[in-house]
């Protein structure tokens, strides 16, 4: 079972830990996720908690011996870790302050049959349109991971003033 945590200054960092601690008798595997900015959440630097942060609370907590690093699959979006000791595992999905971009071969399919190329991506491209009139979706497939940016859609500044230029949906309407 995975547990997705989207760790907000002010809101739910203060319990990384005790998610943390569940892995150690559980068979979980927990991934806590940098905020991030999407429209309508109200986001702001000041929110975001980075992997340094989330690592750094780790590391205070169960000492630097009391986890380890385990290895991670190709193209995972987490950085993954395990309590020594422990069942389950927990990881840091960093696509604000340290990305995967590199190795990302993910495309999003959204509820309202458009296909994103990445999270960030202001750009969609309509399938269900063409399903529905019964043309071929793989050439808009194959485009849209041409047009897939070398990182996070394009959106490379991550301050507040940038942020609120970049034209995105609210993750509710993305899906996920």
């Amino acid at each position: 079972m995975k547990v997705n945590v989207v760790v907000i200054r002010g809101v739910n960092e203060t319990e990384i830990a005790d998610f943390i601690e569940w892995s150690r008798t559980e068979n979980v595997q927990i991934r806590f996720i940098e905020f991030m900015p999407f429209d309508g959440n109200n986001w702001n630097t000041e929110k975001k908690v980075s992997y340094k942060e989330i690592l750094e609370e780790v590391e205070n907590t169960f000492r630097k011996d009391g986890f380890f690093k385990i290895e991670d699959q190709p193209n995972d979006t987490s950085r993954n870790f395990r309590l020594k000791g422990g069942i389950g595992t927990f990881g840091i999905i960093s696509s604000v302050t340290n990305p995967f971009c590199d190795t990302c071969n993910r495309i999003r399919l959204t509820a309202d049959g458009k296909i994103k190329n990445c999270l960030f991506s202001e750009d969609e491209s309509d399938l269900l349109s063409a399903l529905r009139r019964n043309e071929s979706i793989e050439g808009k497939i194959r485009q849209a991971f041409k047009l897939k940016h070398k990182e996070r859609g394009g959106l490379l500044e991550f301050s507040n003033e940038e942020v609120s230029k970049h034209k995105n949906r609210s993750m509710t309407s993305i899906g996920g």
